[in-house]
């Protein structure tokens, strides 16, 4: 499975809008069978507040469907796959709850983001349940990874993430299924 930009259909009219944030029957028909298990939800209260770069490895390799229910954040995923022709290659894009995208990241990428404004909030799904032994990551400014953060001053950052080590240095091994990373191509749905 590749990475996909979804964008539900808003139904708007004098009150708001009213959109479908997951319908597998639809997804399905469009090739995307997934079957979630957890909904995560987060809120970073101040700006710059930057929670990357995660993994679950196998067994509990999680694919996640990730959306901003409030404000904006500059989401990025990384490649992890050590037999990809991209391993280590990253690519981002602004999540917002005024533009509705959602992120579907395969199992074999890190994800984090960084919150664009303050008080945001993040939702997402997985098709793993979070398991602490299989819980991994590396460091959010690996500079052989090179992310382009958008932001000007350092990140608000866990204890964690701020331990993380490069990704040099992780023994990891998910399974490769012959899609290198690619531009990020949006759907409808």
């Amino acid at each position: 499975m590749t990475l996909k930009v979804l964008i539900p259909r808003r139904f708007s009219d004098d009150r708001g809008w009213f959109s479908e944030s997951w319908n597998r029957a639809k997804l399905e028909a469009a090739g995307i069978r997934l079957d979630f298990c957890q909904d995560n939800h987060s809120l970073s209260r101040p700006v710059a507040t930057l929670r990357g770069m995660h993994f679950q490895t196998p067994p509990f390799a999680q694919t996640k469907l990730v959306r901003c229910l409030r404000g904006r954040i500059f989401d990025v995923v990384v490649d992890v796959r050590r037999a990809s022709p991209t391993f280590g290659q990253w690519v981002g894009l602004e999540l917002s709850a005024e533009n509705g995208k959602q992120l579907l990241i395969p199992a074999g990428y890190a994800h984090g983001f960084v919150t664009l404004e303050p008080d945001c909030e993040i939702a997402y799904k997985v098709d793993a349940p979070y398991s602490a032994e299989c819980d991994g990551g590396f460091a959010w400014d690996d500079p052989a990874v090179g992310i382009e953060w958008p932001i000007g001053a350092p990140p608000v950052l866990s204890d964690k993430d701020k331990a993380l080590p490069p990704l040099a240095e992780l023994q990891i091994d998910f399974p490769y299924d012959g899609e290198p990373l690619g531009p990020l191509q949006e759907f409808a749905v």
